[in-house]
């Protein structure tokens, strides 16, 4: 008999493909200031690279240099062996890099096939354009990204989450093989988020190197393989995913620990009612709310996409009257019919949806912060605009606007610099009340800590503050009290002690009538 000697199994180590894409010491300046400092760092196919970093750390700036939007002016970019430098974003599709950002770069009233096709047409007979081609292959890559939406639709009528799906197979036309993803699921639904990330997960798998730009930390630890941390437009570390949590995460981005940033506000001192509301209604919106908002209070406001929140919001500022109840302001009973009035009155809105609604993008900090007190700063019709400046520019400063000038274009700030703005638009009214709906909606983590300073200190002052927030940890550490908001009636109230993430979902979804 013969014994054969069995060596032990060792379990085979994982490959690490060799990277697509390597960044070494990329520098870039806009004028005096500077936007990127060697910055270097790989990305490798078959993986999801995460890029996070505080508004204004360099991400957008680093993603323009890749896809051919700027050049930079140190370093190289490294594609598949080969330095590059692409003077276009069309350079860079052809090369196979493709970026799908959060606001649609889409063509709207062009179909989605043209969308796909555009730039590359098929060609027909005497150089017209095989129209049947070029929708069997849209449908050939819409269907790579799991969507059944027809070529020949029209892209003004989709929808955010259809217009992703769009840019991203108007990305795999191209063959690509770096594919950036900035702040994807920011106006996503859950459903529709975890929709996306299944196709994400799927061009992975085939071996797309992704590049996943979010704040959203939990998006990260869910999906990334590995991470890269900018911090004051510099390269503070890449690392596995598995080597970091959501603490050491937010650590390496802004320099300071988790805790330190989301401390739970104080107890207050509160005073008398400012705002108080009676049996207000809006007719097939909402029906019967009655709540107060007293001064040095802030009052949370919980429910679910669609309960009608920002309706109310939207009824107290006049933007839409009520048709029935009372609003009483600082004892005095006023109706809502407008903006300028509710203003005039003490009472101010900060609105969900900042870039369409709060702010007027193509023009300056100065005028976007002194347009709702521009008759205080005129003297026969005459802009004080010495004054106009000085008032923005204490304005910037007070509230931390990262700017090189209040010349600037609000539209060439950071999602988390024009939040600022917004607030020191609204703010400069000097109002006794103040409404925030979404307040810390999709900006970083240092801008959110330094949104919750700032309410917490304008509650400190004396302001009534009704804040409304889908972000559960954000309401409970805010709020002395929470009311919730199911299908347009008030549900639930619970006091700062009695609040708990359940609680308050379980409120949230109870339908009228207490049913669940």
């Amino acid at each position: 008999m013969s014994w054969s000697r069995r060596m032990p199994t060792v379990a085979a180590e994982p490959v690490i493909p060799a990277p697509i894409l390597l960044l070494r010491r990329i520098g870039k300046s806009f004028g005096p200031v500077r936007a990127l400092e060697d910055v270097s760092f790989d990305v490798r196919p078959g993986r999801v690279h995460g890029l996070v970093g505080e508004n204004g750390a360099g991400k957008s700036t680093l993603v323009k240099i890749i896809t051919g939007l700027e050049e930079a002016d140190e370093g190289e970019v490294i594609l598949a062996g080969r330095a590059v430098r692409f003077r276009t974003p069309i350079e860079a599709r052809n090369h196979g890099i493709a970026a799908v950002y959060q606001d649609p770069k889409l063509f709207p009233h062009l179909s989605i096939a043209e969308n796909i096709a555009m730039g590359a047409y098929p060609s027909g007979w005497f150089g017209t354009v095989d129209r049947r081609a070029m929708i069997d292959t849209a449908r050939e890559h819409l269907a790579r990204v799991g969507s059944d939406l027809d070529p020949k639709r029209t892209v003004a009528g989709l929808s955010v989450a259809e217009h992703q799906f769009v840019e991203i197979a108007r990305a795999l036309s191209s063959d690509v093989r770096v594919l950036i993803l900035d702040e994807p699921t920011s106006a996503l639904t859950p459903t529709e988020a975890e929709r996306l990330f299944a196709v994400v997960r799927s061009l992975r798998d085939r071996g797309t190197a992704i590049i996943l730009i979010t704040h959203r930390l939990e998006e990260i630890e869910a999906m990334c393989d590995d991470v890269t941390v900018l911090r004051d437009r510099r390269h503070v570390a890449t690392l596995p995913r598995a080597e970091v949590d959501r603490a050491k995460l937010v650590q390496l981005m802004v320099g300071r620990p988790l805790e330190a940033l989301f401390a739970r506000r104080e107890r207050p001192t509160i005073g008398e009612d400012v705002l108080r509301v009676e049996h207000l209604s809006l007719d097939g919106v909402f029906d019967d709310v009655s709540f107060s908002v007293r001064a040095g209070e802030i009052v949370g406001m919980g429910g679910l996409v669609g309960a009608g929140r920002s309706e109310i919001a939207q009824t107290l500022f006049g933007i839409t009257p009520p048709t029935a109840g009372r609003v009483v302001l600082k004892g005095v009973e006023v109706a809502p019919q407008s903006p300028k009035q509710m203003l005039a009155r003490g009472l101010a809105y900060l609105p969900e949806d900042r870039d369409r609604d709060g702010l007027i993008m193509p023009e300056t900090i100065t005028h976007n912060i002194t347009l709702p007190i521009l008759d205080s700063l005129s003297h026969w019709t005459v802009v004080d605009r010495a004054g106009e400046r000085r008032l923005a520019e204490s304005a910037s400063q007070t509230y931390r606007v990262l700017t090189p000038s209040v010349e600037t274009i609000v539209s060439a700030l950071s999602g988390g610099n024009r939040q600022k703005v917004a607030f020191a638009k609204w703010l400069a009214t000097e109002p006794v009340a103040l409404i925030l709906d979404e307040p810390t909606h999709g900006i970083d983590i240092g801008s959110k800590a330094q949104v919750h300073a700032m309410v917490a200190q304008l509650a400190d002052r004396g302001l009534a503050v009704l804040l409304i927030s889908s972000d559960l940890p954000e309401l409970l550490a805010m709020s002395d009290r929470i009311l919730v908001i199911a299908e347009g009636a008030l549900v639930a109230e619970f006091a700062r002690d009695e609040a708990t993430q359940e609680s308050v979902m379980m409120a949230a979804a109870r339908q009228r009538g207490g049913k669940r």
